[in-house]
């Protein structure tokens, strides 16, 4: 089979899986974005996933992805979403590529990520401002990021009175051996929680190949889809 029949029945596996899980919690189908994740996996795959329809894809590397962006060959230019943690130091790069960061959680990135998207926007490296997500943690382990509950609303104020950042809403990775459902509930309350002083931070966020029919059951409108889409990673 070759690697653009492949990704066809991968793909619209997937997206019957999506339009089930929509059906089943009585949403619209377009509610929630398949969003391709593409971080180990060669820029051909992305010019083939462009071709069946795909126009925004996520990668987790800010140097892997700045070399993928250079490499893709598609007619038009697609979305790029930064999912995995972010250091400080690589927000100057990011916000030369990015159009959504899913991996906000403390004050100085958000600082960076303001500062460096201003500088762009002035240079005219970039058109628009920089969207984010907060990323919440469900446990509280920082080695696995994201902002505790308790300082999400602060976090939250810090990005909206920033001059070039959008507040988007939030993501969450469920704790390992955690029960996604009671996880995805979880951050469900917080997202509600978010939208009475955010009303414009609608996006969640929220599960992959595993796990998406619950995360939908919970409201995210983005699940991020590697394996179940491009296969087993290469060994990196």
């Amino acid at each position: 089979m070759s690697r653009t029949a492949e990704l066809a029945e991968s793909l619209d596996r997937l997206l019957g899986r999506v339009a089930a899980a929509c059906r089943s919690a009585g949403r619209p189908l377009e509610s929630v974005q398949l969003l391709p994740v593409t971080k180990f996996f060669p820029a051909s795959d992305v010019d083939i996933l462009y071709s069946l329809g795909r126009r925004e894809f996520g990668e987790s590397r800010e140097q892997e992805a700045a070399a993928k962006i250079a490499a893709v060959t598609t007619p038009e230019p697609v979305r790029w979403h930064m999912i995995g943690r972010l250091q400080r130091n690589k927000a100057r790069a990011v916000a030369g590529w990015a159009h959504v960061v899913h991996s906000v959680d403390s004050a100085r990135l958000v600082r960076a990520l303001d500062s460096a998207t201003t500088d762009a926007l002035a240079a005219g490296t970039r058109a628009e401002p920089l969207h984010v997500l907060l990323q919440v943690s469900l446990d509280g382990d920082p080695e696995r990021g994201g902002v505790s509950a308790a300082d999400l609303s602060a976090l939250a104020e810090l990005v909206s009175g920033t001059e070039s950042l959008v507040l988007d809403g939030l993501m969450a990775i469920p704790p390992l051996g955690a029960d996604p459902a009671r996880a995805y509930e979880n951050l469900a309350d917080l997202h509600s929680r978010l939208l009475r002083t955010h009303p414009g931070a609608t996006a969640l966020s929220a599960g992959m190949s595993g796990d998406l029919e619950i995360a939908v059951k919970y409201g995210s409108t983005c699940v991020r889809v590697g394996t179940a889409l491009l296969g087993t990673r290469p060994i990196n």
